[in-house]
């Protein structure tokens, strides 16, 4: 039935795969994958080409799927700060999961259709490492740019709150990615329409500043609000061993509101008390230092890859075949999961931020919240090979449009971490109009798809 409906619907042949795998992430369904796969692989090699997406309208589909994925992952790693897990400990799950999607990718879509030396499949051209290794080079830049990216966000999240830094992040890379990429993809975009949406992502960094600036203010007067024995206490202790959950008897979930009112100062204090890494006290030049950081990491990423599955600089011998999009994804995520692992082992013994000591050993029996930590690490991998995969169809520079997270951030921000309630109406009205320029932004940025030849 799969087939059936790839083949009937050949624009758009990628949303049903994807779409019954969010139906499982989201809703917690058990499927047997290997029934789909099983599906998938009954036409003989013979019948079917390399499954790559090729329309505008197929790549538009990754890209909206790939903007629910992307701006999802990011809300439960600020869930599990906020419950009291160390960051450590959770972006080494999350890397786990990360990797296992790319391998997934590759092993499904990257081996369906005739294999030939011209346009070879995945497992064919993992033999080809000494002809092709120029532009595997690329493809493992760019999950180092996208693991320190990632890793440096996991600390903005808690230092600069989950709505703006994916504001900053998404646009920096917006302004400076989708510019590079533009011109390695020989313009195939349409400039004047491309460049009014990065304009407006612009604009939406500007106001996600502005509101930043107010909620700050209004968090501050709150605070203030208190009496002197209410303010948040600096020597609150972490919760991130094997031994304790999240459910601990008297503990308050504040994500389901039993704890004290969203938006209110009893609220903040008690997110604080409660949270691995603590904020209050913290320069915000430091979070915003940092996110700026991981916004220049995020820029890079997309048009390293671009240069690994276009070669547009002429790294390949001749005759040598480009990466497939597939190839190309498994090595930026093994370099990806690499760095991750290096980086956030030594930050178990060596944390920052004044956060406490770990092991490995203790990381292997914290077993609170790493359902959330695994389910991350399947979003971002799945969100980051859609947008590659849309990307090479449609240009990598409208694929950009997928970092308009703040659309889904700010929504998950509201909804489980009360940011923004009881603020200021300056605070609402900058909010809204950010939100209204990144749509503006995302549907400009989509009609600027060009057609990949």
């Amino acid at each position: 039935m799969m087939y059936l409906i790839f083949r009937f619907i050949d624009s758009s042949k990628i949303y049903s795969l994807f779409f019954v795998f969010s139906l499982s992430l989201f809703f917690g369904g058990i499927m047997d994958f290997s029934g789909i796969l099983l599906l998938i692989t009954i036409p003989s090699a013979n019948e079917l080409k390399m499954f790559v997406v090729e329309s505008k309208a197929g790549a538009i589909a990754c890209m909206l799927f790939a903007l629910l994925f992307l701006g999802t992952w990011p809300a439960f790693l600020t869930l599990l700060e906020r419950r009291g897990r160390l960051p450590q400990h959770t972006y080494l799950d999350y890397s786990i999961t990360n990797l296992l999607a790319a391998v997934f990718i590759a092993l499904t879509f990257g081996e369906i259709g005739k294999n030939t030396l011209e346009k070879p499949n995945f497992t064919l051209q993992l033999t080809q490492l000494k002809d092709n290794w120029p532009t595997v080079l690329f493809a493992m830049g760019g999950g180092v740019f996208l693991s320190l990216g990632n890793l440096a966000t996991q600390y903005a999240l808690a230092l600069v709150g989950l709505s703006l830094t994916e504001v900053i992040t998404a646009s920096i890379t917006v302004v400076i990615g989708t510019t590079i990429n533009y011109f390695l993809d020989d313009k195939i975009n349409k400039a004047e329409i491309l460049f009014s949406g990065v304009a407006c992502f612009l604009i939406a960094v500007c106001l996600g500043s502005a509101v930043h600036s107010s909620n700050a203010a209004d968090n501050k007067a709150k605070i203030k609000s208190l009496q002197s024995d209410h303010k948040p206490r600096i020597d609150a202790t972490y919760t991130s061993t094997s031994t304790e959950t999240f459910t601990e008897k008297g503990t308050k979930d504040l994500e389901n509101g039993n704890g004290a009112k969203a938006g209110t100062a009893h609220f903040l204090v008690e997110i604080e008390n409660r949270r691995a890494i603590k904020v209050f006290g913290k320069s915000t030049l430091i979070g915003l230092a940092i996110t700026f950081f991981a916004g220049c990491c995020f820029s890079l990423f997309s048009p390293a890859f671009n240069l690994a599955s276009n070669d547009q600089w002429h790294t390949l011998k001749k005759g040598v075949p480009n990466l497939v999009v597939y190839t190309a994804f498994f090595y930026f995520s093994i370099s990806c999961f690499v760095i991750a692992i290096i980086l956030n082992i030594n930050f178990l013994y060596r944390p920052v931020l004044g956060l406490p000591r770990s092991s490995f050993k203790a990381y292997l029996g914290d077993w609170n919240g790493r359902g959330w930590a695994l389910m991350a690490g399947l979003l971002c991998g799945f969100g980051n090979g859609l947008q590659f995969m849309g990307g090479q169809a449609a240009g990598y520079a409208a694929a950009d449009a997928v970092q308009a997270l703040p659309l889904v951030s700010t929504f998950w921000g509201v909804l489980l971490f009360g940011e923004y309630r009881k603020s200021s109406r300056r605070t609402y009205i900058l909010l809204i109009s950010m939100l209204l320029m990144f749509i503006v932004a995302v549907a400009i940025l989509m009609a600027s798809s060009g057609h990949r030849k």
